[in-house]
C-alpha cells in the first residue's frame, strides 16, 4: 500500500470512523483503564525503568527481525508510530504487567487451585451430522469396526473443515465445552464413543484422545492474572463513570 502517511486525516474523521465500526466504546474503555494503571502504579511506587523498556524493545526487534537502527524506524515510519509513541506503548505494558503481579500475583494459584476442574483439558475428535438416524448408523458401524471414527467425520460432518480435520478439535478446556456435554466427556474412558448427544447444530458423537490433568502452566498463569487485572480495571473505570439521580 502507498504511503498513507501523506494524506491528511482529521481526529474527528478517526472517532467518526471507530464510532461508525462500533470500537468507539473499545478505545474509550482502554484509555481509562491505562488511567487507573498509572494511578494505582503511582500511589504503589510502581515504575518502568529506562532499561526495562530497552530489554522489551530489543526482544520486539529481535522477533521483527529487525537487525539495524534503519530497519526499526522504517518499520515504525510505516506504522505511523514514532519511536517515542512506541516506548509509551512498551512502558504502558509493562506497568500493567507490573501492577497485576503487584496486585494478584498472590491470588492466582488459590484461583487455579478453586476451579481446577474447569481447566481440565481433552484432546477431542468431534463428529456433527444433520439427522438422529444418520448419527445413530454411524455410531453402530464404528463401534462394530465398520468404519473408524476418523473416516466416519471425513465423509459426513456438516463442517467441511472439520470433515478435512477429520473431526480432530484439538486441545481444549472443560470450561469451554458446554456443562451438560463436559459432563458427559470427562467421565468417560478415553477412546471411548460418546453419543449421538442432540444440539441446535445437529447430531454429535465424540470420542476422546487422552484427559489432560490441569497444570498450572507460565501461560496460564499469566492468562489467570491478566483476567484478573481486567476484571479489576472494569471495576474501578465503572467506579468513574458518573450516576444519574435516577439510579
Amino acid at each position: 500500500m502507498d504511503d498513507v502517511s501523506k494524506i491528511a486525516i482529521a481526529p474527528e474523521e478517526i472517532v467518526r470512523f471507530l464510532k461508525s465500526e462500533i470500537n468507539y466504546k473499545e478505545v474509550c474503555q482502554n484509555i481509562l483503564f491505562q488511567r487507573v494503571i498509572n494511578r494505582v502504579a503511582q500511589e504503589r511506587g510502581i515504575a518502568v525503568t529506562t532499561e526495562e523498556i530497552e530489554a522489551e524493545a530489543e526482544r520486539q526487534r529481535r522477533d521483527k527481525r529487525l537487525e539495524k537502527a534503519s530497519d526499526t524506524l522504517a518499520w515504525l515510519a510505516e506504522e505511523l508510530v514514532s519511536f517515542d509513541d512506541w516506548e509509551v506503548g512498551i512502558r504502558n505494558r509493562l506497568l500493567a504487567q507490573k501492577l497485576a503481579s503487584a496486585l494478584f500475583a498472590k491470588e492466582v494459584e488459590r484461583f487455579f487451585i478453586q476451579n481446577r476442574l474447569g481447566f481440565e483439558q481433552v484432546i477431542l475428535y468431534q463428529l456433527v451430522v444433520a439427522n438422529a438416524k444418520l448419527a445413530q448408523e454411524l455410531y453402530y458401524q464404528i463401534e462394530e469396526g465398520e468404519i473408524s471414527f476418523y473416516d466416519a467425520a471425513h465423509f459426513y460432518d456438516v463442517d467441511d473443515n472439520r470433515r478435512r480435520r477429520c473431526g480432530y478439535e484439538g486441545q481444549i478446556e472443560r470450561g469451554i465445552i458446554p456443562s451438560d456435554i463436559a459432563s458427559i466427556i470427562f467421565s468417560k474412558p478415553t477412546r471411548e464413543l460418546v453419543g449421538p448427544i442432540k444440539t441446535e447444530q445437529g447430531f454429535h458423537l465424540f470420542m476422546v484422545e487422552d484427559l489432560l490433568p490441569p497444570e498450572l502452566t507460565p501461560q496460564r498463569y499469566e492468562e489467570i492474572l491478566n483476567n484478573m487485572l481486567q476484571q479489576w480495571l472494569l471495576i474501578e473505570v465503572n467506579c468513574l463513570v458518573p450516576r444519574s439521580n435516577g439510579s
